[in-house]
């Protein structure tokens, strides 16, 4: 069995591994043909090599450039859209329709049609200008940026296609993909793309690199390498913090996506008005993808009432009613039945669920979890711990009081939702509960379930800690995502002919600056080319 080529310094060569590895089919629990390897700190030097010498060359390079190699990539993808699709169902059970050709390849290749825009745009630079100090500034491309992508999105958030792929090579910097365990496969289909649309657009060859997977300690060694400008990170907690510590060690920016359970608030009008519709919106948005979200609502509070127990017994009958999705892996599966099994241990008592197994492959009960909010507020840390996957707890409290307890207790979050009555009776108590919430959560909605994340310019996808590692950036949303890949560079009564276009005087209509406090217009054709 032949191991796969990494892509390093823009050719596919042979691994100077250390190990090898197979992803499984969550459906069998069988590996899958294909090895991979695991690369050396050697092989990782190189690529560190190849990213600051491309990291060079693209700086010069203009940003129309750039945006054609999003556009190009994006265009392969969508060529080589059945087989990119048909790898990922193989490797991660997740269908190929409607969930990956019609939803998640679609979110891909608009997402880096969005990032090319931005790059030809400079919307994201924030171009700033003080004629009177002679003081200009604009964010631009910060240096070689390494991306860990989740096993749970493949495409949309993967290492080498999803959105801090598009964010980083938009905001001009070269990307080292390192590919997930659990989807290598899909992971080198899109990297092959990638380099093609490299190459077709005359980038530097190093713009965007591929390792399968290396050793943990030398994860956090590159992430301190001072070849390595920032990091971006999508996974478990534990890894994350790892990665922050070596990241912080060194003072180096690191944008993490860890933790989050993304509580719910039922408020009693709500239930009153319509508790059968909440039920069954409830239950779609927490087993959609058995669970495996990072906007999986994990945490759901309502006043202890009659109509707060129907509606509990109304969803544990959806649950059961729900086919039991396979999970992404059988660290997954170990992993959600240890969460669950803790929460137990805390004061929890499962309600529906609670036990491995009953679907196909790897899987888990669909399960719901309780407790009361004296419990909760006895123990606020154990009970609020995240199990990913087709899981939930609901917390009954005594009071809107309670409930501000409860929230007062939460860790930082990615979503928070209330539902409230149309017709104005939970008002009061939504102004009471509202403001604790807002900053607990990055995303704050009313009335409808948090997982689905619009690509669009107004969406936070970040939250406080430990949703993210800093809660003003955002991992969707562009131009605001490109930032997190930027600095801020200021020109203090640098010569005219010296300046970059951005912040010329001379230059006309079309892309916002701020000047002197005004907001004026300068030619965004002239500065994409320049």
């Amino acid at each position: 069995m032949s191991i796969h080529k990494v892509l390093i310094a823009g050719s596919w060569r042979e691994s100077d591994s250390t190990g090898t590895f197979q992803a499984a089919d969550p459906r069998t629990g069988q590996n899958l043909p294909d090895e991979y390897p695991v690369s050396s700190w050697s092989e990782c030097e190189q690529a560190l090599d190849a990213a600051a010498e491309a990291f060079e060359q693209l700086r010069q390079m203009p940003a129309e450039r750039i945006a054609e190699f999003l556009e190009l990539y994006a265009d392969r993808i969508e060529a080589r859209s059945a087989e990119i699709c048909e790898m990922a169902s193989r490797e991660t059970a997740l269908p190929v329709e409607p969930r990956l050709a019609s939803g998640e390849l679609p979110r891909t290749t608009g997402q880096l049609r969005q990032a090319a825009a931005a790059a030809r745009s400079f919307s994201w630079c924030q171009p700033t200008i003080d004629t009177s100090a002679n003081i200009r500034s604009c964010f631009a491309a910060l240096g070689p940026v390494a991306v860990l992508g989740p096993n749970n999105f493949p495409l949309a958030f993967g290492s080498i296609s999803g959105g801090d792929f598009a964010a980083a090579v938009a905001a001009g910097n070269p990307v080292i993909a390192k590919a997930h365990p659990l989807h290598p496969g899909t992971t080198r289909l899109l990297a092959e793309e990638a380099q093609a649309a490299v190459e077709q657009t005359g980038l530097p060859k190093a713009t965007v690199q591929l390792l399968y997977h290396i050793d943990h300690s030398d994860g956090e060694r590159m992430v301190r390498d001072p070849r390595l400008a920032a990091v971006a990170y999508t996974g478990s907690r534990t890894a994350g913090l790892k990665l922050k510590a070596a990241a912080d060690s060194v003072g180096k920016p690191i944008y993490l996506e860890m933790s989050s359970v993304n509580p719910i608030v039922l408020l009693p009008g709500a239930l009153q008005e319509r508790a059968e519709e909440i039920a069954g919106e409830l239950a779609g948005s927490c087993l959609m993808g058995t669970g495996q979200f990072c906007t999986n609502p994990g945490l759901v509070i309502a006043v202890d009432n009659d109509q707060t127990r129907q509606f509990s017994q109304t969803l544990v009958d959806k649950f059961q009613a729900a086919p039991v999705g396979t999970l992404l892996s059988g660290a997954g599966q170990q992993g959600l039945s240890s969460a669950v099994d803790a929460l137990r241990q805390a004061g929890a008592e499962a309600i529906c669920g609670a036990s491995e197994g009953g679907g196909q492959g790897y899987s888990y009960a669909n399960t719901i979890l309780q407790c009361d909010g004296d419990q909760f507020l006895a123990n606020p840390e154990a009970l609020q711990a995240e199990a990913f996957g087709n899981s939930t707890m609901i917390v009954t409290v005594n009071s809107i009081d309670q409930a501000v307890e409860v929230i007062s207790q939460l860790e930082g979050n990615l979503t928070g939702c209330i539902y409230s009555a149309t017709d104005g009776s939970d008002d009061a108590a939504y102004d009471q509960i509202a403001p604790h919430l807002r900053q607990r959560v990055g995303r704050l909605l009313n009335d409808q379930v948090p997982t689905g994340v619009a690509v669009c310019p107004a969406m936070n996808h970040g939250g406080p800690f430990p949703a993210t590692g800093h809660p003003g950036f955002t991992a969707v949303g562009i131009p605001a995502s490109l930032i997190r890949f930027a600095m801020l560079q200021c020109y203090d009564n640098v010569r005219p002919h010296r300046l970059p276009a951005l912040l010329q005087d001379e230059n006309p209509g079309g892309v916002w600056r701020s000047i002197d406090g005004q907001w004026t217009q300068a030619d965004a054709g002239a500065l994409a080319s320049a």
